[in-house]
């Protein structure tokens, strides 16, 4: 694939390019589009995403409808066929901001003029009459897109700042070939069907309220779901030799101020006074741990200490940023803070890697790991970071992990491993993650007596699995369409009586389905048999267990899947130990 570089030269594409200078090119084409409909438009951003591109763009009073995303699409069709050249060019500092002011380019104006202070000259991009101010590269023809679609509008601040103006937002998709694209669509379909605020919704499984803004409400079957979750990651930590605490919700603004939140996170976090001082409720959990570790003296034989809280965080978030349980306002960490000494650090790295594989596995979901350094806000000496992103590079590669390196994107203490899972429509989430602490613990003045009788400063971990409860679940429950595992399933069985008669066994089967440890609801409805089981699938409960005179009399269940199978009549005990087998097998 031929590409335009800035400079005007022309080149072959690298392969793992080719998507990028596609959708950035789309972006482009996109904007000549709304130009020719819309010609008072402004334009903003329009960069190239992972699976598409966006711009944003001031309409002024201009509202798009659907059939206004279906005339844009239809306009840079026009522009493809057209088979325009695209061109680029520099221009020095002050002719390039002239060049745009005259276009009445406003927000690149501004951009260029206060942004990008350092830059003498400035590159561009034109095709027909739309010229962009840009650093490309760019297909070297519009024909070279081949297929893209237009899919949705939402609003979007200039500059990510709700101070200045709401823009427009307009996304799209765009694909080597219209094969890929379609198969994109239909993905894109499936995942509608997935979301998870449709099937929290319908499942009863948790709720949101003009009243608390990205504060989600558990339902009853939401708790269980929740509960559950927790169950299994207290049994897994105990394995693994964790200690569980909870530390306070509020703590006074000195703490963050020691631990360096105050400095870097202070816009995110609600505060409040109390007695006259100034106390901030917990973004995150860390300094809670330290507090603890600081009760009391520690000695090296101790080592490595693992504290293990499911803390309820606040952070504040932007309204248009809340997304259901995937972005919210308070959310539950499954955190854990280790302290360790340096030489421990290779050993209980891998350790923490071998528990994360354990529980995605659980869940069927394979990861990719990504190692991010150290950022320009960062605390701390180079020397520090080097040593810490070494320490996590060599723990991941000696067991045969491979990482992808996220340069500068590190927390502010620390390096970090994040773990990338994939659900079962190819997306990918970061869930867990491994930061590496050398700051905090000297933050604090944290000590522990070496084997030489020396004070020395340990090394902090910080680190979840999950990531956190809230979305985790909204993960899984698109990840399984809502239809979770046996083991998970707030609603495992559910009995269905046919007549009056079988009510009172119905009730019988239901208690002894609760006495074994299994979740189980009687359907005692009025109802016809085939609506019950049409109900308990859209429940998508795992199984049915169908009851007639005929159960009755012979002492059996007739039992069905959600799928719709039907695996006859049996015994109560024989479908005990089979849910019990499968439950056991999950976990």
């Amino acid at each position: 694939m031929k590409i335009i570089y800035k400079d005007g030269t022309v080149g072959e594409c690298p392969q793992e390019e080719e998507l990028h200078v596609l959708r950035h090119t789309a972006a482009h084409i996109m904007a000549q589009a709304i130009q020719h409909l819309y010609p008072h438009a402004k334009f903003a951003f329009g960069p190239a995403t992972q699976n598409g591109f966006y711009y944003d763009v001031d309409l002024g009073d201009v509202k798009l409808a659907n059939e206004d995303l279906e005339a844009i699409e239809k306009e840079m069709k026009k522009i493809v066929k057209q088979n325009l050249p695209i061109k680029a060019f520099t221009l020095p500092r002050d002719e390039a901001i002239a060049y745009m002011a005259e276009r009445g380019a406003d927000y690149k104006v501004e951009h260029m003029a206060e942004d990008l202070v350092d830059e003498t000259e400035f590159s561009f991009f034109q095709q027909g009459d739309y010229v962009d101010m840009c650093l490309g590269p760019h297909l070297t023809y519009t024909k070279a897109l081949k297929a893209f679609k237009i899919t949705q509008q939402s609003g979007a601040y200039w500059k990510d700042d709700s101070s200045n103006k709401m823009l427009t937002r307009i996304n799209g998709v765009a694909f080597r070939t219209a094969e890929e694209l379609d198969t994109y669509l239909v993905q894109l379909e499936e995942a509608k069907k997935r979301d998870h605020r449709k099937l929290g919704k319908e499942l009863g499984l948790f709720a949101f309220r003009d009243e608390a803004p990205g504060f989600p409400f558990y339902l009853p079957k939401g708790m269980v779901l929740r509960n559950t979750l927790i169950d299994y990651w207290r049994k897994v930590h105990k394995k693994w030799d964790y200690v569980e605490i909870s530390t306070p919700q509020i703590m006074k603004r000195t703490l963050w101020e020691t631990s360096g939140h105050w400095d870097h996170y202070k816009d995110n976090m609600y505060t409040t006074v109390i007695d006259g001082e100034d106390f901030a409720i917990k973004p995150m959990n860390c300094p809670g741990s330290i507090l603890v570790y600081d009760l009391e003296p520690h000695s090296y034989k101790e080592l490595p200490l693992r504290y293990a809280e499911l803390g309820l965080v606040h952070r504040h978030e932007l309204s248009g940023a809340l997304h259901g349980m995937f972005r919210v306002r308070c959310f539950t960490q499954d955190d854990a803070h280790i302290l360790l000494a340096k030489e421990q650090i290779k050993d209980e790295v891998i350790r923490i890697a071998q528990l994360f594989d354990e529980v995605y596995s659980v869940f069927g979901l394979p990861y990719k790991i990504e190692l991010s350094t150290m950022p320009d806000d960062h605390i701390g000496t180079v020397e520090d970071w080097d040593i810490a992103t070494a320490a996590l590079a060599d723990a991941i590669t000696s067991i045969g992990k491979e990482y992808i390196l996220n340069p500068g994107d590190g927390a502010f203490y620390g390096p970090k491993l994040d773990f990338h899972i994939q659900d079962s429509l190819g997306r990918t989430w970061q869930c867990g993650t491994i930061q590496l602490d050398y700051q905090l613990p000297g933050r604090f003045d944290l000590t522990y007596v070496d084997s030489e009788g020396k004070d020395v400063c340990p090394v902090m971990i910080h680190r979840v699995v999950f990531g956190s409860i809230e979305r985790f679940i909204g993960v899984i429950t698109e990840h399984y369409a809502g239809a979770f595992p046996t083991w998970l399933a707030p609603v495992q069985v559910k009995v269905l009586p046919i007549t009056d008669r079988a009510a009172e066994y119905s009730r019988e089967v239901s208690e002894k389905l609760d006495s074994a440890g299994f979740r189980s609801e009687v359907d005692s409805r009025n109802e016809k048999i085939g609506y019950k089981i049409r109900s308990a699938q859209l429940e998508k409960v795992p199984y049915m267990l169908v009851i007639g005179d005929k159960e009755v009399e012979a002492g059996t269940v007739a039992v069905r899947t959600r799928e719709g199978k039907d695996l006859g009549a049996m015994p109560l005990d024989a479908f005990l130990e089979k849910i019990g087998t499968e439950v056991q097998q999950m976990l």
